[in-house]
């Protein structure tokens, strides 16, 4: 097992810098608009119960791509191989956890904490939920599937606040901070499998 106090590499850091920075651009965007993206997020067991098993179809749904033979899946399998791959291979599982987490409170803060409510209070509920979650597709185009995809994740992820009796934020971060690290953890046990199968492969 990697050891979890090995240097960060540039892309680890830089990972890491570029999520944790969405949180503050929702803080920015949120004083501009007069909306605080914490505002939702509340800690209440329901939300953490409902997080958690909220993030089973996400990952049930990982799992089938995985299975897929389909060009455009493909495409996508071996993007996340080729780029995550080599550059998080080495690291500890708790320095992957870190980066999940990072990524799912900083971009739930962004999208669903601000970007929604925004548009909820211009456009509707619905209209909110769908308008923000095109544009979480679009940030997250690496191909179209792949954008398509996110859009559907999103809209998922925009309707889990709402699971309980209150909205509550933190059962999307829940959820996207869970799949997150266990998509990581799926990825990179692929990408090893086949390093293994080429001893000669450079890293």
């Amino acid at each position: 097992m990697p050891s979890p106090t090995k240097p960060y590499n540039d892309f680890y850091k830089k990972a890491l810098i570029f999520e944790g920075s969405l949180a503050l651009l929702a803080q920015l965007l949120g004083w501009f608009a007069g909306i605080n993206p914490f505002q939702y997020l509340t800690f209440s067991e329901p939300a953490v119960l409902y997080g958690v098993l909220g993030t089973l179809p996400l990952f049930m749904m990982f799992l089938g791509l995985q299975k897929l033979q389909a060009n455009s899946v493909n495409a996508i399998r071996d993007l996340l191989l080729k780029s995550l791959g080599p550059v998080l291979h080495r690291y500890h599982w708790t320095d992957l956890l870190l980066l999940a987490t990072v990524a799912g409170v900083s971009e739930e803060l962004l999208f669903r904490g601000l970007l929604q409510p925004w548009l909820e209070a211009s456009w509707g509920a619905a209209a909110g939920l769908i308008l923000s979650n095109l544009v979480f597709g679009l940030v997250h185009a690496a191909t179209p599937l792949y954008a398509v995809l996110a859009m559907l994740v999103g809209l998922f992820l925009g309707m889990s606040m709402d699971y309980g009796v209150e909205r509550n934020l933190l059962t999307p971060v829940i959820i996207h901070s869970l799949y997150d690290f266990l998509a990581f953890f799926m990825l990179l046990r692929g990408y090893r499998a086949s390093l293994a199968q080429s001893p000669n492969t450079t890293t």
